[in-house]
């Protein structure tokens, strides 16, 4: 019984919160939608003229960073940088080096077959 009468109190108080009255109480008048309509196509052809012209603007500008990071390096270093590209290309499509280049590339690592020379601490 007790438990019957605070469910009904829950409900209701969560009831009265969902039926708030509308401002104006009528229907008003519905927009013309020939106007909305050519109004809407218009915004959305000037925001995406200016989303370009700020992607063309924010490219050039990137552009314009790499050339003149490139253009501080020395020439050694602009080959190295030009190398690397190449490397991180061929890493990131995942191919191999080719055969030649594998077949004639210092070995890396455990697997090199000349061991080192171990240099004692204790210099006699």
């Amino acid at each position: 019984m007790f438990l019957r009468i605070i469910f009904s109190f829950i409900l209701l108080v969560f009831l009265q919160n969902t039926c708030i009255s509308q401002d104006g109480g009528g229907k008003s008048d519905p927009p013309k939608k020939d106007q909305s309509i050519k109004s809407k196509r218009k915004l959305r052809k000037a925001d995406k003229k200016k989303w370009k012209e700020d992607r063309r603007n924010k490219r050039a500008e990137e552009k314009k960073i790499r050339n003149h990071h490139k253009r501080i390096q020395t020439k050694e270093v602009r080959k190295r940088m030009k190398k690397n590209k190449g490397k991180a290309i061929r890493n990131n499509t995942h191919q191999r080096e080719p055969f030649f280049q594998r077949l004639f590339q210092k070995k890396k690592g455990k697997s090199s077959k000349q061991p080192k020379e171990k240099t004692s601490k204790v210099q006699q």
